[in-house]
């Protein structure tokens, strides 16, 4: 008899695994890959940050490097040794949490897993068996999704997975959709040397990021190179022949390349978990919960992409932590409105809270500071001063509300922002603090400055 048995291995699964078994509880974790990690850890944040980061040097090798005096000749790519150090990074990740089942005890099936009843799990690998628990959280998490005229193959027309392991750079990837993974795949292939256009259903690049980052960031883009074309709905992405492809819209666009990225959203995979068959309420294809992760089923739990919210890693850590931390005492609690969002392009765009068109909406009158990177000593030094930082602030008692980046570093930058607003932090609180010279947090401390109007070096 277990105490839990979760069923998925990725970041929300895994971690709530290890949480629970920290807490005393015998625990069990069904994974149907023979890679732990789930999608995020195999084919997902970490071979698409390994490929961002290697491509990124390459294209400064290559084109940056001559601006801080550094004159480079015959750069040359080795696309296979490229992959294999993914490959390699992937690799060691995920047999480091094999290492860390181990150290804490928690049982690993491999295989496919679904709910037969409260308390009881079947797994379905080698053999089938079943098991008894007082406790079962789905962490299943996500697919890639599609939409009619979309004629996936998985070799010319492909989803992200198929796009983090091309062969050869494409002459000319077409991307549909200009959300995060569209724009860190795209920003990829463009600097490794192929042609990048982006189709957008929509007439902006990152839908629900605040507009004014995102209109920034596309000019920013623009300047990179990648081509774009909002306000298209694709009817139809088909491969002609290998390495030929047409994407057609409804205005009449016709585009044509030798791969095309669908990369329209994902959806929750909860195909054969028998969740509807023991009375799980789902809504819109996402399991319904209430605020302890509780399904409509007693002793049933679910988190991370399987129910409603952002499809976040580590919004699904925290709430494997949250459900592992509830079991034991009660409690378990996420603030949502202290969960960052990244997109690790170059530069990267951060963000937390709400975006001032959010803000707008919800009547809250308010301030807002913003402070460039080009009026930053370290971004100057390091010839990266593109964006800025942006701070929304309340009107009546100065509590920070949300907060933008664009610019260098970004992802890393926010963090001071998240750990600000959940403790309610005020703009006045972050520009109080002494930020060390030099460095790029100075402009988060001069954005906040600038909520009040007194920003010191611009």
């Amino acid at each position: 008899m277990f105490d839990l048995v979760v069923i998925g291995a990725g970041p929300g699964g895994y971690v709530a695994a290890i949480r629970a078994a920290q807490l005393g509880f015998k625990v069990a974790c069904i994974e149907k890959e023979a890679a732990l990690g789930g999608t995020c850890l195999r084919v997902g944040c970490i071979p698409s940050k390994a490929l961002l980061q290697s491509s990124e040097l390459y294209h400064q090798t290559k084109h940056g490097l001559s601006r801080h005096g550094i004159k480079v000749s015959g750069v040359e790519l080795d696309l296979g040794s490229m992959m294999r150090r993914k490959d390699t990074v992937v690799k060691t990740l995920t047999k480091g949490i094999d290492g860390l089942f181990g150290k804490n005890k928690v049982e690993r099936f491999l295989g496919v897993g679904s709910v037969v009843k409260p308390g009881l799990v079947r797994v379905v690998g080698e053999t089938t068996q079943e098991l008894e628990c007082k406790n079962i959280l789905i962490a299943t998490g996500s697919v890639p999704t599609s939409f009619a005229g979309m004629q996936l193959d998985y070799n010319d027309v492909v989803t992200s997975t198929e796009a983090l392991a091309f062969s050869q750079v494409p002459e000319h990837l077409i991307v549909i959709g200009a959300g995060v993974i569209g724009l860190e795949l795209g920003s990829v292939w463009q600097r490794l040397g192929a042609k990048v256009s982006v189709v957008e259903f929509l007439d902006r690049i990152l839908p629900g990021t605040d507009l004014e980052i995102a209109k920034m960031a596309q000019k920013v883009f623009d300047k990179q190179g990648i081509e774009f074309h909002l306000g298209q709905k694709v009817t139809s992405a088909v491969a002609l022949a290998p390495g030929k492809c047409l994407l057609q819209t409804e205005s009449g666009l016709q585009l044509e390349g030798d791969k095309i990225l669908v990369s329209v959203g994902r959806r929750p995979y909860l195909d054969g978990l028998g969740l509807e068959e023991v009375g799980v309420k789902l809504d819109r294809g996402r399991v319904v919960v209430n605020a302890h992760f509780q399904t409509t089923v007693p002793g049933i739990y679910a988190i991370g992409d399987c129910i409603p919210g952002a499809m976040l890693a580590h919004k699904a850590e925290d709430e494997g932590m949250a459900v592992a931390e509830y079991l034991a005492t009660g409690y378990g609690h996420v603030n949502y409105d202290a969960v960052p969002a990244i997109v690790y392009t170059h530069p990267e765009i951060a963000s937390v809270g709400l975006s001032e068109e959010q803000v707008r909406e919800q009547g809250i009158a308010y301030r807002k500071g913003s402070f460039p990177f080009m009026a930053n000593g370290r971004a100057r030094a390091q010839n990266e001063t593109e964006g800025m930082v942006k701070i929304l602030a309340r009107q009546d008692n100065d509590r920070v509300l949300g907060v933008h980046i664009l610019g260098p570093s970004a992802g890393d930058l926010i963090a001071e922002c998240v750990v600000a607003m959940e403790f309610s932090a005020t703009s006045e609180d972050i520009a109080r603090v002494c930020h060390a010279h030099p460095t790029l947090s100075e402009v988060v401390k001069e954005a906040a400055l600038a909520v009040d109007g007194r920003p010191i070096h611009i």
